[in-house]
């Protein structure tokens, strides 16, 4: 899940967090954008697809935005007309573009998903999480074929604090509880609000922690924080590569406080053509958890184009 996050994952929100998610888009933008063409330079712009082009949008995450990559490429192959707008920023922003027809297609995750239209919800199958998604969504909207690959927003300790307190990779996040109130948790600034984050951790596991940095969602900021013993625990996504490089422990989620997590394509329906739709799910077809941490790597540690990375796949799977 981020990273990516995956941040940028659940729950419901207070009335200004929009505005702060907004904000915090605007500020990562600045100086960050994927290399992919056709992209636009204001991914927050309000212009609408013409008709005959699909708008790709993504989260402000590392995998968010391959996975973008990997859906437009997917749809160029079958000669639909597509640009980008990557990098937006947390699903209070994105949710609401995707909603008034300003992307046509998003990568998103079942579960975070569902905690952000109804953090009650508690399925226990990834159709039912599906199920439940299509219930709650806005009408315009709906959700293609989900993949088995799974990105999970995680509590992960890094090296220090594991052999600090014998926390193993057995552990679960109940294991903080008593421990919690010495541990400073990082993660991005929605985190914080959201069910499928502090709330969720308090509410069902009882952990109050000492207090909480506001990062990015998953990504470089976290990853260093945790690297560096300024935060102790962080939201770091199951697929992130850089817990086996840094010895960083996920602990486990016996509550299933993080739910499925399988991607799937989110879209504006008046958007996408059956055309478009059968590539998609093609995709989700192919994408598994293995592949989609192999991709990771390769944005991540060795530094390669998402867009080349997405269109190597794509070839070996068959898809281009």
């Amino acid at each position: 899940m981020t990273s990516t996050a995956k941040s940028s994952r659940s729950s419901t929100r207070h009335p200004g967090a929009a505005a702060v998610a907004l904000a915090a888009a605007a500020a990562l933008l600045a100086g960050c954008s994927s290399s992919s063409d056709n992209k636009s330079d204001d991914p927050l712009s309000e212009g609408k697809a013409d008709g005959s082009t699909v708008v790709v949008g993504s989260n402000n995450f590392a995998e968010s935005i391959l996975i973008a990559d990997i859906y437009g490429e997917a749809l160029k192959a079958k000669g639909i007309k597509v640009t980008y707008k990557p990098n937006i920023g947390s699903r209070e922003t994105t949710y609401g573009l995707i909603k008034n027809g300003s992307i046509t297609v998003l990568p998103e995750y079942n579960g975070a998903l569902l905690a952000y239209l109804d953090p009650k919800a508690t399925p226990k199958t990834v159709a039912a999480t599906t199920d439940a998604v299509d219930a709650k969504l806005d009408p315009k909207l709906t959700l293609l074929e989900p993949s088995t690959a799974q990105d999970k927003d995680s509590v992960t300790v890094n090296a220090e604090t594991a052999k600090k307190y014998n926390l193993t990779e057995k552990s679960s996040i109940g294991d903080l509880k008593d421990i919690a109130k010495d541990l400073i948790l990082g993660a991005g600034p929605e985190f914080q609000t959201r069910h499928q984050g502090v709330l969720g951790l308090k509410s069902v596991y009882g952990l109050e922690f000492k207090s909480f940095k506001a990062l990015d969602a998953g990504g470089p900021l976290t990853q260093a924080a945790l690297k560096k013993n300024t935060v102790q625990a962080a939201d770091i996504f199951t697929t992130d590569p850089t817990i086996t490089k840094e010895k960083f422990v996920v602990l486990q989620d016996p509550k299933n406080l993080f739910g499925f997590q399988n991607v799937q394509p989110l879209v504006y329906k008046s958007g996408l053509s059956k055309e478009g739709v059968d590539a998609l799910n093609a995709v989700s077809a192919k994408l598994d958890t293995e592949a989609l941490l192999d991709l990771d790597a390769q944005v991540q540690l060795e530094k390669k184009d998402p867009l080349e990375v997405a269109k190597a796949w794509l070839k070996s799977a068959g898809l281009d």
